[in-house]
């Protein structure tokens, strides 16, 4: 049969033409549209009664278009224009529940946009406004208080009215959820527009010096052209309107502020621990996951209760975990900080990129180390035993007693590994030689009973006044420790760190001895150096 002459062949040709030049309409139509700053292609959703509209925006456009919740028309008498931020007293706090914005965030977040590749914002919730919504005498809205209209505009292009454009054109729009993602974006299009970035504290005052384009080139290999070329990626924003059609102002503002109060309720705040097991950015923190779940000390197993508390910070008295993800986190900090300056953020105020993988593994090398050696220290020895962490680390005068051994306290832990990094990568001491001396210290009672008066530790982590741990003597106990294992040699550092010493054991104006008694201040000595 000859194919020209072939009615299917003729038909099947037909189709395909008429879907080409249905795709070329489209295109041409949509380029018509898509192509004006006064309107958005959108698609329309609704959950429950809340009608909204998704799309996408550039980066440039949200700058310029989007501003925060706080300076919504509701608030303009409440709003601090130094903060952005609506001025909280009893009209305002019935109306919204607003939380303030924090500008110590935007350095950080507008440098994660500029300088990490593989950079993603989800979408931004706005609210879209006409300037009738505010005026009660509008023609839009009726004699009893009902509007005639929804403050969207939306035009469908689909016989199911879910795809269409949405009318942009002298609009106000304000940022319902994501007003920190703004604020990100605000500060990167200040670098690309100014060349530079002031970072602030929380309320808005300028700390530090500013960042600039040249700094982020010099730290990152980032070109200005690249940066320039962020101004144009899009982020996805879903509008809901200021009022619905059929509401009166007041339900309106119900109903925008239920929605505001929901999306931040079900934004749940993640936990240091949390945090530390995402973080893919952070060495310290990918080197801390992968100890906890290799190490033989650390590790899961079938036969004992878990070892770390993934999620909480803290260590109950009675819990049976040994440490936590987010102390196992500030250990790495701390240890592998020492050597790998380059994995903390700059002093200039410039955040740390992930480190390459083959120093990932170095730093993973190191560490297991320092556990192979920590297991070895006759407290975490009778762990491996048989003997439960709780008993180890209840203080004797809580229910049930204890050893109240701070080995197995996170700020105990971390003072150790602290002072460890530093005789180790600052002072060139071998992991043999100083687990030889704390094995014999810890053996001898050193790290146990921090509650009582003849413990080294009794006001530097145990204070004695509240009877409970004391975070804030990390850092002097870390240096004790350097100086009981040989490491300060210098006379101005020990007079320092024996003032330091008596003024941690001086309770209500009385210092307490070692012997638990009231001594004079130079009474109080440093203790022996180990051997």
């Amino acid at each position: 049969m000859n194919r020209s002459t072939d009615p299917t062949a003729d038909l099947a040709s037909q189709v395909l033409e008429l879907k080409r030049r249905e795709r070329e309409a489209l295109a041409e139509l949509l380029d018509r549209h898509l192509g004006r700053d006064d309107q958005l292609l959108v698609q329309k959703t609704h959950m429950g009664s809340t009608e909204a509209f998704i799309g996408a925006v550039t980066l440039e456009w949200l700058d310029s278009r989007v501003r925060f919740a706080s300076q919504l028309p509701l608030f303009q008498q409440k709003f601090d224009p130094n903060t952005d931020n609506v001025i909280r007293d009893a009209e305002t706090i019935e109306e919204i529940q607003q939380r303030p914005l924090d500008w110590s965030r935007q350095a950080p977040l507008a440098q994660y946009l500029a300088v990490r590749k593989s950079h993603k914002f989800p979408a931004i919730l706005v609210v879209l406004s006409h300037a009738w919504v505010d005026e009660p005498k509008a023609a839009e809205w009726d004699k009893q208080g009902y509007a005639l209209k929804s403050a969207s505009d939306f035009t469908a292009l689909d016989n199911n009215e879910t795809i269409g454009l949405l009318n942009v054109k002298d609009v106000a729009i304000f940022a319902l959820d994501g007003q920190h993602r703004l604020m990100g974006v605000q500060g990167l299009m200040s670098l690309i527009k100014t060349g530079k970035l002031q970072p602030y504290n929380k309320t808005k005052k300028p700390v530090g010096h500013a960042i600039t384009v040249e700094d982020l080139r010099k730290e990152y290999q980032i070109e200005p052209a690249y940066l320039q070329s962020l101004a144009k990626e899009k982020i996805g924003i879903e509008f809901i309107p200021a009022v619905a059609k059929g509401e009166t102002y007041e339900e309106a503002q119900r109903r925008v502020r239920s929605i505001f109060v929901h999306v931040n309720l079900m934004a749940m705040k993640l936990s240091q621990g949390q945090l530390s097991l995402l973080n893919e950015d952070d060495g310290f923190s990918i080197v801390a996951r992968k100890v906890a779940v290799t190490h033989p000390l650390l590790r899961e197993e079938s036969d004992r209760n878990p070892r770390v508390n993934w999620d909480s910070a803290t260590v109950a008295a009675k819990s049976t975990v040994l440490t936590t993800l987010q102390a196992l986190q500030d250990m790495s900090e701390r240890y592998l900080g020492q050597k790998f300056l380059h994995w903390k953020p700059s002093d200039r105020g410039l955040i740390a990129l992930r480190p390459e993988d083959e120093e990932l593994e170095e730093g993973y090398r190191d560490f297991k180390t320092l556990f192979d050696y920590l297991a070895t220290l006759p407290s975490y020895q009778r762990v491996e035993n048989g003997t439960e962490t709780y008993q180890l680390r209840r203080f004797s005068f809580e229910k049930g007693g204890g050893e109240g051994n701070l080995l197995f306290r996170p700020v105990g832990q971390v003072a150790v590994v602290q002072a460890i990094g530093s005789l180790v990568f600052n002072k060139g001491f071998s992991l043999d030689a100083i687990f030889e001396k704390l094995r014999k210290y810890d053996g001898a009672g050193g790290f146990s009973h921090i509650e009582n008066p003849e413990s080294l530790w009794y006001g530097v982590l145990y204070d004695p006044s509240k009877k409970r741990i004391l975070i804030s003597g990390r850092d002097l106990a870390a240096r004790l420790i350097v100086y009981i294992l040989g490491g300060i040699q210098e006379e101005f550092e020990r007079r320092q760190l024996h003032r330091e010493l008596v003024e941690a054991r001086t309770i209500d104006d009385i210092v307490v001895g070692f012997n638990d008694t009231f001594v004079a201040p130079r009474e109080v000595g440093l203790p022996p150096i180990l051997s």
